[in-house]
């Protein structure tokens, strides 16, 4: 059947990369002798990164003779060794379009079990010093795959390998690979993949939301197994002008606009939850990105958009100081996927201080539809003259046939009336949830600080509410994902250094940041790490979609090209680069 050419076993070590210290297990050597195989790992072998590698499915890489010879003559390389490729056994035999998911086999006193193909990710790139590594992987097939461990033993170099039992459904390694990374998910296949019970909890999950988008009429929308939760395809690219009808005066620090398009024409009605970008000012240099929740009723007529002044804030400035009804505002097709879900559960709606506004427009909606859902309004602010929205949100719930409220002011006034205008003096937290009884089968919608969402959400575990029925909403640019990449003091994002770049404008409209593109960044990933944006990645290569992002307007190219495309609407930041000026939601 096969045979274990080489062992090959490294510890965790860091290395210095474009700048950057990365933390990896990627350097295998060759090791003589036996070695014990454990559950989690072969003695003196490591995994640098234990989100993205390593555990029980993920516990031996196993990578073959014929593919190293197939990528010396792609590559045109004479120096590869075994373990180059970061696997744990390098064999004789086992082609990944013959292993299947599932089967089982015996390997020196060991038993092991194929899980599922090998992750794309960036260090096999470093490696190899080929950084489309993990992208050529998945496009010639040749992946390799991660073994279980049945039973712990001893292999080394020579062991014979024998298939003790073939995996149900005989799906191969190479179609396994493909389904999740390559365009076509063919509804068929996928179930077919669900039915094989050694097949890994993450490749599950993405199988399980292809299925879930395949349902919902499938390829349009880009590949839910790998791509975040996205809403439906924006209804226009870039800015349309809108007229400000009024402004209203919400509460000391919070002013809404409502927004008419220019031109008369309707605009597509937003999904309660979605969000818009405003571009305030004329000049592309100076313009201010900002992103707002919709906070009115869904409506193809008007927009509104609900602002806090800050102390330093340059938008809600302007927007105090220059912006009066009747001037012209630019702003997107609203978009997000931090929506109200259909059905019958009951539905909690959280916030503090201006993360009212999506779950106000949630409000708005369940009110317009006469919902019999039992409607749960919590929110915390610090005092009645901060406290936007509350005589509005009264009159919405008093519309519901099934509706609670409970408030919380962590400074209140003398003029503020305990059991009338507010609940509860304190913050809002998991405590207050817990005692008023909030339904633990409901579908939850928090929005607010990000200290308040992280509290909330860890909370809700406590009270035994399952992970699928929490949704949040963050304000502002999201947290990075940069794996094995050595944590430093996160900077607030700024203009690269050295000369400025002379190429389109690129403006990253949740940090409020407008840069000229430098072809000194070949990527804008790269752009945006030179300017520290906080951004997500892991693959490098257009693969993963870990940093898939909204493209708010403009028009991107690519090199290399994704394996998969984005979703309508967004771009793969780690291999795009601007073709004009664009505008991406970071």
């Amino acid at each position: 059947m096969g045979r274990v050419l080489s062992v090959n076993v490294g510890l965790p070590r860091d290395i210095p990369w474009q700048g950057k210290t990365v933390h990896t297990g990627i350097w295998k050597a060759p090791v003589s002798g036996p070695r014990k195989v454990r559950r989690l790992n072969i003695d003196g072998d490591g995994q640098g990164d234990l989100a993205g590698h390593g555990g029980e499915h993920r516990a031996v890489l196993v990578y073959q003779h014929e593919s190293y010879q197939y990528w010396q003559k792609q590559l045109g390389r004479s120096d590869l060794t075994y373990g180059q490729f970061g696997e744990n056994l390098t064999v004789d035999g086992l082609p990944d379009a013959e292993v299947c998911i599932g089967d089982r086999y015996r390997i020196g006193s060991a038993l092991f079990e194929v899980t599922q193909p090998r992750v794309t990710c960036y260090r096999v790139g470093i490696r190899m010093n080929e950084p489309d590594m993990a992208a050529l992987l998945v496009k010639h097939g040749r992946p390799g795959f991660y073994l279980r461990v049945l039973k712990e033993g001893d292999v080394e170099a020579g062991d014979e390998i024998a298939l003790v039992a073939s995996g149900p459904e005989r799906m191969s390694v190479s179609e396994i690979d493909a389904l999740l990374y390559l365009p076509g998910h063919p509804r068929e296949q996928l179930q077919r993949a669900l039915r094989i019970p050694a097949l890994s909890i993450g490749w599950r999950r993405s199988f399980e939301a292809l299925l879930t988008q395949e349902d919902k009429g499938g390829a349009a929308s880009g590949n839910a197994g790998l791509g975040p939760a996205s809403g439906p395809s924006p209804a226009w690219s870039g800015f349309r002008s809108f007229r400000v009808g009024r402004m209203v005066h919400e509460s000391d620090d919070v002013t809404s606009l409502l927004l008419a398009p220019a031109d008369g024409q309707p605009v597509a009605t937003a999904l309660p939850g979605q969000f818009v970008v405003l571009r305030l000012g004329t000049s592309s240099e100076t313009a201010l990105m900002r992103s707002y929740s919709l906070s009115g009723q869904p409506s193809a007529a008007v927009y509104r958009v609900s602002v806090k002044r800050e102390p330093h804030g340059a938008a809600g400035t302007y927007i105090d100081t220059h912006l009066r009804a009747g001037d012209l505002v630019q702003a997107s097709a609203a978009r997000g996927s931090f929506t109200l879900r259909p059905g019958d559960a009951p539905v909690v709606l959280l916030s503090a201080g201006i993360g009212v506004t999506p779950v106000l427009a949630m409000l708005h909606a369940l009110s317009a539809e006469a919902s019999t859902r039992d409607v749960w309004w919590l929110h915390g602010t610090r005092n009645g003259r901060e406290h936007a929205f509350a005589a509005e949100s009264r009159e919405l719930l008093a519309t519901l046939a099934h509706h609670h409220s409970y408030i919380c002011y962590s400074a209140p006034e003398p003029g503020d009336r305990p059991k009338l205008d507010f609940d509860a003096e304190g913050r809002l937290n998991t405590q207050a949830l817990a005692e008023i009884g909030i339904p633990r089968d409901g579908d939850f919608y928090i929005c607010g600080p990000s200290t308040f969402m992280s509290a909330l959400t860890a909370g809700l575990s406590t009270l035994d509410v399952s992970p699928e029925r929490i949704h949040t909403e963050l304000f502002g640019a999201g947290p990075s994902i940069s794996p094995g990449i050595a944590a430093s003091p996160r900077k607030a994002p700024h203009l690269p250094a050295g000369p400025a770049g002379t190429g389109p404008m690129v403006s990253f409209a949740r940090s409020g940041l407008n840069v000229h593109w430098d072809p000194r960044s070949k990527t804008l990933l790269e752009l945006a790490e030179a300017c520290d944006v906080p951004v997500r990645w892991s693959c490098r290569a257009g693969v993963c979609h870990t940093c898939e992002t909204g493209l708010v307007g403009g028009a991107v190219g690519y090199q290399p090209a994704p394996v998969d495309a984005p979703t309508e609407g967004n771009v793969l930041i780690c291999c795009a680069h601007p073709e004009g000026d664009i505008v991406i939601d970071l």
